[in-house]
């Protein structure tokens, strides 16, 4: 049931909880040919790994990847444009947007987005539209 998740920011959790992630990966990835040299290179126990392993997940190993975006961006021609060209140029196709009337020189927008396509990590393109001039915040808000 989806009341049985949460999606939190790994800077609250205990550190073992990204090393089981980690571990994961490494033999996935084989980079490391057994479960005791995955854990003993991240630095926790088997017995962590298999409590946890079936349990945590990165965004990016979720099965879907629609997301929504908050934006809070000056009241400026082009902006938005420039947005949506990332989105564009990184294979996100939009689902749905919504722009509020600009208060106060700023305006809010929402959009709702389909990253099954997406070449980059969701924080890669955040950073992208954060280093945008005229973006004041990029929130991710929600994520299916």
């Amino acid at each position: 049931m989806i009341k049985d998740y949460l999606i939190v920011n790994k800077k609250i959790l205990p550190d073992y909880y990204t090393k089981v992630v980690d571990a994961r990966i490494l033999i996935e990835s084989s980079q490391c040919k057994s479960v005791s040299d995955a854990v003993k290179k991240v630095g926790i126990s088997r017995s962590t790994y298999y409590k946890y392993k079936d349990y945590i997940f990165t965004p990016s190993e979720n099965y879907g990847r629609k997301f929504t975006l908050s934006f809070k961006l000056d009241d400026r021609q082009g902006i938005l444009s420039k947005i949506l060209n990332i989105f564009r140029d990184h294979q996100t196709s939009i689902i749905t947007i919504h722009q509020d009337i600009p208060i106060n020189h700023a305006a809010i927008v929402i959009v709702t987005l389909d990253g099954k396509d997406l070449v980059l990590s969701i924080d890669e393109l955040i950073a992208m539209m954060e280093s945008l001039d005229g973006v004041h915040s990029v929130n991710l808000i929600a994520m299916e």
